[in-house]
């Protein structure tokens, strides 16, 4: 296992560090103070050949100035909360309205928009770079100052643990995902079309014209949702299904999990994808809302270039008693891991 360190960037009078680990197959990945933001990851394909499977960017002013929030960390709360306002125990919070009357991913300077302090360790079988963070009471219009760390871990069985911790000093609510984008083809060399996704998934949550839950759960059988036994991403992409339409054409939908484990495969390049999450539902988000106005990497942008597996509780569980809670209680120790494990079929 290594780890290289460099500077990124600089941004408001702050040097943004970089990491860099690998292990002894070749694997690298990459993240940056900025955002928590993992800006490369680097695997084999079928015949050995390693390339990025991620998108992102070689500077810090592209992922300021470009960045659908590539590769970061997301929060206090993933996805949107809608009217961007919530109670809690009888008193309002009013969070900032950065969708159009919604509130999403944290606001436009949640996480991903934040210098974390970091650290790196390693040793004889893994890697890990900590970032942490302290988000003071009233930020974003959250109530209760939230003491955040976020490992990424990476180990000699080519996957990538990604950890969560939290605590604040008052009863709050939180919901972190990464909102890293895959494209398995490696450096981009074709979009997400092909690529077969597969998890055991029974419902998926309707979604309004403003891509809000509605609070009703949809049976996955006869549709473009049913991914049980799998589907490639074009299949939704091609529907005429309503849900597929109003997201953009494509998915941007929250499924309740039956299993902990999820897969992709891009048979071209050989290369799979297991996912395996303690969250009780995942978002899929097949790069709908792209824009085609900057390059990535030397590779134009356009929608459907990536494809995003958001582990989480439900977007907007806050306003539906029926989904999973996002409620903190005070001085309650907030868990939860996913990891990335990168094969060869």
């Amino acid at each position: 296992m290594n780890i290289t360190e460099s500077i990124f960037g600089e941004w408001n009078g702050h040097k943004i560090k970089s990491y860099t680990i690998s292990n002894d197959h070749g694997m690298e990945v990459s993240c940056i103070e900025y955002g928590g933001i993992i800006t490369g990851i680097s695997v084999p394909d079928s015949k050995g050949n390693i390339e990025n499977v991620v998108l992102g960017f070689d500077t810090l002013e592209e992922y300021i100035n470009y960045s659908p929030f590539f590769g970061a960390i997301i929060g206090r709360v993933a996805g949107r909360i809608a009217g961007s306002a919530f109670t809690l125990d009888g008193t309002a919070y009013q969070l900032q309205k950065n969708d159009g009357e919604h509130h999403l991913h944290g606001g436009s300077g949640g996480f991903h928009h934040v210098i974390w302090d970091s650290a790196a360790e390693k040793s004889m079988n893994e890697a890990n770079i900590r970032f942490s963070y302290v988000s003071p009471d009233g930020e974003h219009g959250y109530p209760g100052t939230l003491e955040v760390t976020v490992n990424y871990t990476l180990n000699n069985e080519n996957e990538l643990v990604i950890s969560y911790e939290a605590i604040s000093d008052e009863k709050t609510i939180i919901n972190l995902t990464n909102h890293t984008y895959f494209n398995l083809s490696g450096d981009l060399k074709r979009d997400i079309l092909e690529h077969e996704v597969t998890m055991q998934s029974d419902h998926f949550l309707e979604l309004d014209e403003t891509l809000i839950p509605t609070g009703k759960l949809i049976h996955v059988e006869n549709t473009p949702f049913d991914f049980r036994a799998g589907k490639k991403i074009k299949e939704g992409v091609k529907s005429g299904h309503q849900q597929n339409r109003l997201a953009g054409g494509g998915y941007d939908h929250p499924f309740l999990l039956n299993t902990d484990e999820m897969t992709v495969v891009d048979s071209a390049s050989g290369r799979k994808l297991t996912v395996k999450t303690d969250r009780p539902s995942v978002v899929l988000y097949t790069a709908n809302m792209l824009g085609n106005d900057f390059q990535i990497r030397g590779v134009q942008s356009k929608i459907h270039l990536g494809l995003c597996l958001e582990t989480q509780c439900p977007p907007d569980a806050v306003h539906h008693e029926n989904f999973p809670s996002i409620v903190l209680e005070k001085n309650e120790v907030f868990k939860t891991k996913t990891s990335f494990k990168f094969l060869v079929v």
